[in-house]
């Protein structure tokens, strides 16, 4: 009888997947006495008790069934009202969809976005997930590589010369984690300008 191995029914690019050095640093750190993770970007204090209340009298009220898929319309509503008043941008709540943190909407937008054979372009360093998530999705991760004289930012210039007709997407992590860096307006603007034209899909993180 053949050996039954969970591990080869997996998908071939999952296990070709390099595991995050990020997360190897954690499990170093989890391990020491006295250490402070600065890693992962949590606060250094709990949860604020007005917010746990609030979570605690959700419980007691019995809210644990699912929500909608794209999350609660009264938390949807208010998100489209703090888009209005800090950016002035006009949504309301059927533009909003509420995820389980920030790696589950990158993860949903590159899925929704992206074909096998397209290309994502990437700037590092950066969160770790971006080129995993996107060689998932059967797309080629574009590295551009952020230089320390550039001020770890994407320029205009390198973005350009990493386009090709394969680009479907550009992941904008700025601020980047984990370098701290921050696009200007007039950045911003460069970045927009070599973009015009293009069916290139921003994901901005």
């Amino acid at each position: 009888m053949t050996e039954f191995r969970p591990e080869t029914r997996l998908n071939d690019v999952l296990t070709s997947l390099p595991p995050s050095g990020i997360r190897r640093l954690f499990d170093i750190a989890s391990t020491m006495e006295g250490v402070i993770s600065l890693g992962i970007g949590e606060p250094d204090f709990i949860t604020p008790w007005h917010i746990r209340n609030a979570g605690i009298r959700s419980l007691e009220k019995g809210r644990t069934q699912y929500t909608a898929n794209s999350g609660l319309k009264e938390l949807r509503r208010e998100a489209a009202v703090y888009m209005k008043r800090r950016f002035g941008l006009d949504y309301t709540e059927k533009n909003v969809l509420i995820t389980v943190g920030g790696s589950e909407a990158i993860d949903l937008s590159m899925r929704a976005f992206i074909k096998p054979g397209d290309e994502v372009i990437v700037p590092q360093p950066s969160f770790v997930c971006y080129g995993p998530l996107a060689r998932l999705c059967g797309a080629t991760p574009v590295y551009i590589d952020l230089k320390e004289e550039d001020g770890f930012k994407l320029t205009a210039k390198a973005l350009k010369a990493a386009i090709t007709e394969k680009t479907k997407l550009l992941v904008l992590p700025f601020p980047n984690n984990p370098t701290g860096s921050i696009l200007t307006r007039k950045e911003l603007e460069e970045i927009a300008d070599v973009l015009k034209g293009t069916d290139v899909v921003v994901i901005s993180d």
